[in-house]
């Protein structure tokens, strides 16, 4: 028996199906940013300017102009990063949430000599530089050169054992050596690579890495001075809250308290207020300072004898700014807690207070109210005596009227009148007063 012939549908194709709007920029941005494949010897300067969020707009205007006195290939172009190659320079640009980055390539002739001012960029107009928007806060050198142009074995031995501290790895499975002190000469920091046997991918991600822990060092550091301002701050604000609380031990009233009370709220207004300023920047620097730390990791370091890996110079140089500002923003946020919880304390003081006031004048009004209703009921017996008199004077007056027809004593009339009528004003009285009474029971429920 042959098996069944399957059932055949018609082809789907992606045409016929709703894409998400955002599919195609999401993965855009996956592969944005790919490392540039560099072969040979090579001078690379990379420039970041911190900027606002305003200058996105003026940054591409500003690159257009740099083509308008050569020729300029575009190899790849986006919202936030561009490639441009003219014959005497490649570069690239690269947009970030707070800063803009260029980096210039160009390929030195074996065996050139580099000049200290040299750059990447000589032949940029310098006009077109002074046009980039932001202030400059990076500026860092990339030189690039092959073993047998440069051994490191002459570098090792041109390091002075009282000069400059110098930072020095062997990376990339031991393909390359290293060489950095991180200091600024003539507005520079400058690395050295040697290349022992990379392929141009991974020299090109090695420059990368470079350039980008140059770059996240610089941008963590900004939150350093924010610390250190902040710091002396809540020196400030912590001992005027441990005098605040002594006020609250001494208050001897509610005027006392509340004077306290007002005091804390201005003293939270204003650890809120600095902690909505820090926030950001000190979150930032602990992103960036983790991604300086990935970075170091993905060159694989392997130690050089008697020099500091990337790795140990930032542990003992950055990781202390760091943790001055996580402790800041700790301090900050531990000083929020405590305002918050000692104003919670006084405003159940202050509220206990308020309701033992209450409670008194609650007090004082029954008083006053139960002394209103012995009042009220002696103007009613006395009312009732009122009526009284006024309804005898009318049984008077009637039979003084009819004693010509029944002789009757007028007098005796009269007082017989009085019980009678007494009881009656008493009665009525009686019953309007239970009446009202039952009325205010059934309005309170």
């Amino acid at each position: 028996m042959s098996p069944p012939t399957p059932i055949m549908h018609p082809r789907l194709t992606l045409a016929g199906l709703e894409e998400h709007p955002l599919r195609q920029r999401l993965n855009n941005e996956f592969h944005a940013r790919p490392p540039v494949p560099l072969v040979g010897a090579m001078l690379v300067s990379h420039l970041v300017f911190k900027h606002s969020a305003t200058t996105a707009q003026a940054e591409r205007d500003n690159l257009a102009k740099l083509c308008q006195g050569q020729v300029c290939n575009s190899i790849e172009s986006s919202d936030s990063h561009m490639m441009l190659e003219t014959g005497a320079f490649r570069m690239r640009w690269e947009l970030h949430t707070e800063f803009s980055s260029y980096t210039f390539f160009r390929p030195l002739a074996s065996g050139e000599e580099l000049h200290p001012d040299v750059t990447a960029f000589d032949a940029v107009h310098p006009e077109w530089l002074t046009g980039i928007p932001g202030k400059l806060m990076v500026a860092t050198h990339v030189e690039l050169r092959s073993t047998a142009e440069i051994s490191p074995e002459s570098v090792l031995a041109s390091l002075s054992p009282s000069g400059r501290t110098m930072v020095a790895a062997r990376v990339a499975d031991e393909a390359a050596w290293i060489f950095t002190d991180f200091k600024i000469d003539n507005g520079f920091s400058r690395f050295l690579v040697l290349n022992a046997g990379m392929t141009q991918r991974q020299t090109g991600r090695t420059v990368q890495r470079l350039v980008e822990i140059e770059t996240y060092r610089m941008m963590a550091l900004l939150g350093l001075p924010v610390a250190k301002e902040v710091g002396r701050w809540l020196y400030k604000s912590e001992k005027q809250l441990a005098e605040l609380m002594d006020r609250i031990g001494q208050a001897r009233g509610a005027q006392d308290e509340r004077d306290v009370l007002a005091a804390l709220s201005a003293l939270a207004a204003e650890v809120e207020h600095s902690v909505a300023r820090t926030t950001f920047r000190f979150g930032a620097a602990r992103a960036y300072h983790g991604l300086v730390m990935q970075r170091i990791g993905e060159l694989r370091e392997q130690r050089i004898s008697g020099l500091p890996t990337f790795y140990e110079f930032m542990e003992r140089r950055l990781l202390p700014a760091m943790n001055t500002c996580e402790a800041i923003s700790r301090r900050q946020e531990e000083l929020s807690a405590r305002v918050a919880r000692n104003s919670q304390l006084l405003r159940t003081r202050v509220d206990i207070e308020l309701e033992r006031q209450n409670q008194e004048l609650l007090g004082q009004m029954n008083s006053r109210a139960k002394l209103q209703l012995r009042l009220q009921e002696t103007v009613e017996g006395l009312s009732v005596v009122v009526l009284t008199y006024y309804g005898s004077q009318l049984v008077q007056y009637l039979a003084k009227g009819t004693k010509d027809f029944h002789h009757l004593n007028t007098d005796v009339i009269t007082a017989l009148s009085i019980p009678v009528i007494a009881g009656v004003v008493a009665w009525g009285t009686r019953r309007m007063r239970r009446k009202l009474a039952a009325e205010e029971g059934e309005g309170a429920h």
